[in-house]
């Protein structure tokens, strides 16, 4: 395990963790990676536009609009040492996006890239293309995932409806702009940075043993983990414990070279 001095004469800093969170969520679920997390390690969570501090700004729905609003920080991060992204669910296409076109842009690659409650871009889900569906009909598939509130607030003209409702909408709109880009030769295909996937022992969407499917978009074998919980597993203790040593451990062995 690497100490803090390792990590300042690898980096000069320590690892800074991008996290990205799951569709119509802001990003408390890593309101307590911080302390979770472990020495050496800073997390920065990244919000989309139309969420928590920057609810007001208009949300993106395709992978252009993603890059322009993203892109510049993780270019400007990965110029100033050791990072690694961690991404869930949505959040896990917005992580391999972004490390995709790091990689275009000759950037010093991440650590790692880490995806959680996703599934690769070629596996086909339930969501895909459930933005524009009549609410009787994406209702049921979001409480199939225990994304629905209790009471009222989710009933017709309440507030889940009115302020959460249309924010994941266009979070499906994104993952579907982000999926085809995937499956484009142009803008798709395997990263070259360490890859590790986390799966919630009882997700309903992205189950364990499906994840395996992530091996064909890496360049090296992956490492997969299966984490207690359901899909909404970012919030728990264990997650943030693994992925702190991950950054650790990858710091102890040699950061992975730039992709230039």
């Amino acid at each position: 395990m690497a100490s803090r001095t390792e990590v300042e004469k690898a980096g000069g800093r320590p690892v800074r963790l991008h996290c990205l969170a799951h569709a119509g969520a802001g990003v408390a679920s890593y309101r307590r990676w911080p302390a979770a997390v472990g020495p050496v390690v800073d997390v920065v969570a990244l919000p989309l536009p139309g969420r928590d501090s920057r609810r007001r700004e208009t949300r993106v729905t395709d992978r252009a609009g993603l890059l322009a609003d993203l892109l510049p920080t993780l270019l400007k991060a990965a110029e100033e040492g050791l990072y690694a992204l961690y991404g869930h669910s949505l959040g896990a296409l917005v992580a391999y996006t972004l490390t995709r076109a790091l990689e275009d842009a000759g950037a010093p690659a991440p650590l790692f890239l880490a995806l959680g409650a996703c599934l690769p871009p070629h596996v086909a889900t339930a969501l895909v293309g459930a933005a524009d569906l009549p609410d009787e009909e994406l209702l049921p598939l979001l409480g199939d995932l225990g994304s629905l509130p209790r009471g009222a607030t989710a009933s017709p003209g309440g507030l889940w409806r009115r302020s959460v409702l249309p924010v994941l909408r266009d979070d499906l709109r994104l993952a579907r702009s982000l999926r085809e880009a995937a499956l484009d030769p142009a803008t798709g295909g395997p990263v070259r940075c360490p890859v590790l996937v986390f799966a919630g022992s009882d997700d309903p969407l992205a189950a364990p043993n499906s994840l395996q499917h992530w091996q064909q978009w890496a360049s090296g074998p992956i490492v997969r983990h299966t984490v207690a919980g359901d899909h909404f597993f970012a919030g728990s203790a264990q997650l943030p414990r693994l992925v702190g040593r991950a950054c650790r451990d990858l710091v102890g062995v040699g950061a992975p070279e730039s992709s230039r």
